[in-house]
C-alpha cells in the first residue's frame, strides 16, 4: 500500500504542474497577509515535533509581523496541540492524502515542511511521501515549498524518486552537513541550517524542580532517562492487517486507522533487550552514586517503554507527554543533573540548561549531534551487544566530566542559534524573490534579529559565549555556516554579515 501511495501522490502532483500550466496561478500575491501551511506531524504529543514548529511559528511571525502570516497546521490530533501555535488553524490531514495535499496546497502561498525527518525512510515512507508531496504540490503550482531544518537519510526507492523529481525547486535547508551530501547525491540542492527547537524556551527550572520534588527528588544528583522502542520501525499502511484488526489480530501493532508498527516477531525480543540492557546499567550506576533516576516519554508512543524501565528499576517515577506539555515537559529535562535518551529533541530542549546528556541511537540524527558537540564517546546504538556496559561507561563520564560537556553543549547551541538566524535571513530572501512587494517587518545588519525573541536563559547563555570564545575561533569556524544561506540576499545585508561573535 505503501507503493500505492507513492504512485498515487506521483501523479497528483503531475496533475498539479499540468493544470498550473493551462491556468497559471489562481492565488493573488500576498498583500496584508502571507498564507502558509505548515506540515508536520504534530498532535501526536510528540514533543520534538511540537516544539520545532512552535519556534517556526515564532520565527516567521517576528520576521513579518504577527498579523501579517496567516498559518495553518497540520495537526492529527486537535486536542493534543490545542494549546500550541498561536492563532494559527489547525487542521487534520485526510487518510488519502494524495488527494487532500492537491486540493488544499493551492489555497496557500506556500508550504513549509516542518518534520525533521522529511526526507528519511526509518520511521514511515507514508511520512516522507506526504513531506514530499507537500513540496512537491507547492513546487508545481509555483507556491513556495521550503523544507525548513530538514534532515535527510536512508530512504526507499519511490521516496527517493519523488524527491529527486518534484524538490528541485524547493528552498531546503538541512539541519546538518550530512543531510546536505545526501541530497546532493539526489541532484537537490541544498543549504546548510538547523533545527528549529534551539530557540524554545520552557517554564522556569522551579517548575520542573517542583515535579521532581513531587516524585521524592530530595536534593541529590538528578538522572532522566528517555527510551523509546527502537525496533517498531518502520509504520506502514495494510488494509489486510486493518481487516484483521476487527478480528482480534494485530491490536499490538496498531498504529492507528488503516497503519501498523513493524510487527515481525523479533520486535518484542529486541526490544526487551534495549529495555533490560538500559535499565541494568542505569541501576547499577545508580547503585554506585545515588543518583535520583526518573524516566521520560517524550512522545506518548513512548510511554510502553518507560513504564517498563520504570518497573525493572523498582518503580522508579515518570513523566510522560501525555500529561505535560512542552513548556513543562522540557522544564522538567532542564532541571536534570544528567540525561541518557534515545530522544533526540530531549538531548536538544536540554542543552541549554545544566544537563549533561549522553545518547543512545538509533539513526543518525542523535550520532549527528554527539559528533557535532565533539562527544562520539557517548553515543551508543540501540543494538550494541555491549549496551548495558556502554551505557554504565556513559553515565560515569557525564558524572565525572560534566562541567566540559555542559560548556561544549553551550557552545553548539550558540553556534546553533547563528545559524537559525541565517536561516531566517534565507527564508526573507525567498520570500522575496517571489514576492518582492511583500516586505518583511525584519531588515538588520545583526544577525540575533532574525532570531524570535530569546528566554533570559539562552540570552545569558549567547553572552557567556562572547565572552568564552575567541573572536578569531568562532569567525574562521562559524562565518561560513551563518553567511551562506544569505549569499543571495540583498547586498546591505551581505557586505554587512559580520563575524558572530562581533555582534554579540
Amino acid at each position: 500500500m505503501d507503493e500505492m501511495f507513492a504512485a498515487w501522490m506521483n501523479r497528483v502532483i503531475a496533475n498539479t504542474r499540468q493544470r498550473h500550466l493551462q491556468r497559471g496561478s489562481s492565488l493573488p500575491d500576498p498583500t496584508d497577509k502571507l498564507k502558509l501551511l505548515f506540515a508536520g506531524y504534530n498532535g501526536t504529543r510528540n514533543t520534538g515535533s511540537d516544539v520545532r514548529v512552535e519556534e517556526m511559528l515564532r520565527q516567521v511571525r517576528h520576521l513579518y509581523g504577527e498579523h501579517r502570516v496567516e498559518a495553518t497546521v497540520f495537526s492529527f490530533i486537535k486536542s493534543y496541540s490545542a494549546a500550541y501555535f498561536g492563532n494559527a488553524q489547525q487542521v487534520t490531514p485526510a487518510v488519502t492524502f494524495p488527494r487532500y495535499l492537491g486540493q488544499i496546497v493551492p489555497r496557500f502561498h506556500g508550504v513549509v515542511a516542518c518534520e525533521g525527518s522529511t526526507f528519511k525512510s526509518n520511521f514511515s515512507d507514508l511520512l516522507t511521501l506526504m513531506m514530499v508531496g507537500a513540496l512537491g504540490v507547492a513546487a508545481a503550482s509555483d507556491k513556495l515549498s521550503i523544507a525548513y531544518g530538514a534532515e535527510a537519510g536512508q530512504m526507499n526507492p519511490w521516496p527517493k524518486r519523488l524527491t529527486r523529481e518534484n524538490c528541485q525547486q524547493s528552498l531546503v535547508l538541512t539541519r546538518n552537513a550530512a543531510s546536505r551530501d545526501i541530497l546532493g547525491e539526489l541532484g537537490v540542492p541544498s543549504e546548510l541550517g538547523t533545527d528549529t527547537a534551539w530557540t524554545f524556551s520552557p517554564l522556569p527550572p522551579a517548575y520542573g524542580q517542583q515535579q521532581l520534588r513531587n516524585a521524592g527528588w530530595r536534593g541529590e544528583p538528578v538522572l532522566i532517562v528517555c527510551p523509546i522502542n527502537p525496533f517498531c520501525w518502520p509504520v506502514t499502511a495494510s488494509l489486510t492487517k486493518g481487516m484483521a484488526r476487527l478480528l482480534g489480530f494485530y491490536r499490538r501493532s496498531h498504529y492507528g486507522r488503516i497503519f501498523f508498527f513493524n510487527s515481525d516477531p523479533s520486535v518484542e525480543e529486541r526490544f526487551e533487550r534495549y529495555l533490560t540492557a538500559v535499565a541494568r546499567g542505569v541501576a547499577a550506576f545508580r547503585q554506585r552514586t545515588g543518583v535520583f533516576v526518573a524516566l521520560a516519554a517524550s512522545e506518548e508512543i513512548d510511554n510502553v517503554a518507560v513504564r517498563r524501565i520504570a518497573a525493572k528499576l523498582g518503580g522508579a517515577p515518570t513523566f510522560s507527554s501525555t500529561n505535560y506539555n512542552i513548556y513543562q515537559l522540557v522544564s522538567i529535562f532542564r532541571a536534570a543533573d544528567l540525561m541518557l535518551s534515545s530522544r533526540y529533541h530531549a538531548i536538544v530542549t536540554s542543552m541549554a540548561g545544566t544537563v549533561a546528556s549522553a545518547g543512545i541511537t538509533v539513526d543518525e540524527r542523535i550520532a549527528n549531534l554527539m559528533n557535532e558537540r565533539g562527544h562520539s564517546r557517548l553515543l551508543a546504538a540501540v543494538d550494541d551487544p555491549d549496551l548495558e556496559a556502554r551505557v554504565g561507561d556513559m553515565l560515569d563520564d557525564l558524572q565525572a566530566n560534566a562541567p566540559a560537556v555542559i560548556a561544549a553543549s553551550h557552545r553548539v547551541v550558540a553556534k546553533n542559534l547563528q545559524i537559525m538566524a541565517g536561516m531566517g535571513t534565507r527564508f526573507v530572501d525567498y520570500v522575496g524573490q517571489r514576492f518582492p512587494n511583500f516586505e518583511p517587518r525584519v531588515r538588520s545588519r545583526s544577525w540575533e534579529n532574525y532570531l524570535p525573541p530569546l528566554g533570559r536563559e539562552l540570552q545569558s547563555l549567547l553572552a557567556d559565549q562572547s565572552a568564552v570564545l575567541g573572536p578569531a575561533a568562532s569567525a574562521d569556524q562559524t562565518m561560513g555556516q551563518v553567511c551562506s544561506p544569505v549569499a543571495n540576499m540583498n547586498s546591505e545585508f551581505a557586505e554587512g554579515c559580520p563575524s558572530p561573535l562581533a555582534v554579540l
